[in-house]
């Protein structure tokens, strides 16, 4: 998300956080940038996304990572070798993520630990139900955690997220939540993707669009720093325009929500809402061939290496395996271009602006200015 899709009323440190174009200028982060622009692939990643397990404890029916659950995960050994050799990579920032829950995997706290003492900063966006499992590393390494929560009630939480156990978990979220946010060193977000289910005929039979207002007030309840909402996609990651009735409701709650700002609490809407409030096309057109991020990030899987989460499992953007290499020697073989934007990225992509970016750096005749160091995650 930059920030002309981004609409941020919070202070200067959040929406610089949000602004990737802005964090290509960075001054450790841009001599990787500038190779990439001028054709040249730096000797590591800047950002992994990482996916140390397929499992999810979870049964979500719209799950858009629903066809790679359930297909194994790094073995304990070979995810914390993993992140000593990510360590000594040069990657600057590692994001536990997936695929399945992070959390699941039974070495996540060793992985963590490893990267955060060797300068790596770590991302967490989890289901939120493990966070008391891994509390002390959770809450003294991890940069950002993101709970996708989607709902304000047990009852919503329940029809759109179901547990695998016999009870429901989300109380036990929300308490892990406020004990994450006591004892917290980084940001906490409470994410909330809008979903609607419909009849044959087209008609919505069920909704979570009526909690985002509280939803939001329950987030700064629970001393999350931010509310993020995001717009349903399709299983091929395209947006799901909706009803002018519809996105007017969403748009009153958020106009409300904007009144619980303060210095320690802000909403942010993403990208894909954006396109869906102002009905813009689902397609996004592309005129560039190569996807320059896909140089300076990776997704790393137990399945595959691909060349950005939007392509998780596809076996055409796949560039790697890390259970049969080192990620050095992965890196060095990984062929980025097997994925044509133009062609393969219709949908709306949150770094289609840093594409264009990198691509214009090589045709300007003025010095670029850099900034300080702020965020490594671009």
């Amino acid at each position: 998300m930059t920030l002309t899709q981004v609409r941020t009323l919070g202070t200067d440190r959040i929406e610089r956080n949000l602004d990737l174009v802005g964090k290509l200028y960075q001054r450790s982060i841009y001599p990787s940038v500038e190779a990439v622009a001028h054709g040249r692939r730096p000797a590591a990643p800047v950002v992994v996304d990482l996916d140390p397990t397929t499992l999810c404890d979870l049964a979500c029916p719209e799950c858009i990572s629903a066809g790679v659950l359930h297909k194994g995960g790094l073995s304990r050994d070979r995810i914390v070798e993993l992140a000593h050799e990510l360590a000594g990579s040069g990657v600057r920032a590692v994001i536990l993520i997936g695929g399945g829950e992070p959390l699941m995997h039974r070495s996540i706290g060793d992985v963590i630990t490893v990267l955060h003492q060797a300068g790596v900063q770590v991302g967490l966006v989890t289901n939120g139900t493990l966070i008391g499992r891994y509390l002390d590393e959770i809450a003294e390494m991890v940069s950002w955690t993101r709970v996708s929560v989607d709902a304000a009630t047990m009852e919503t939480y329940d029809r759109f997220r179901p547990s695998r156990r016999k009870t429901s978990v989300f109380p036990l979220i929300l308490d892990n939540m406020r004990a994450l946010a006591e004892r917290k060193r980084g940001a906490l977000g409470y994410s909330f993707l809008l979903m609607q289910r419909r009849d044959a005929a087209g008609a919505v039979t069920e909704t979570n669009y009526h909690e985002v207002y509280a939803a939001g007030r329950l987030a700064k309840e629970l001393g999350c720093d931010y509310f993020e909402l995001k717009a349903m996609l399709d299983e091929n990651h395209f947006t799901v325009n909706q009803s002018p009735a519809d996105i007017a409701l969403v748009e009153e709650q958020l106009a409300r929500l904007r009144e619980l700002e303060d210095g320690s609490f802000h909403l942010l809407g993403s990208s894909n809402w954006e396109a869906v409030h102002h009905d813009l096309d689902p397609v996004q057109p592309k005129e560039y061939s190569t996807c320059h991020v896909a140089e300076l990030r990776t997704t790393v899987t137990p399945n595959g290496v691909y060349v950005c989460p939007y392509h998780r499992g596809n076996e055409k953007a796949k560039i790697g395996d890390i259970n049969a290499m080192s990620f050095a020697e992965m890196w060095a073989k990984a062929d980025t271009t097997v994925v044509n934007p133009r062609a393969d990225c219709r949908f709306h992509c949150a770094r289609h602006r840093a594409n264009l970016d990198i691509a214009a750096l090589p045709r300007r005749g003025r010095p670029v200015e850099l900034l300080d160091d702020f965020d490594p995650f671009i």
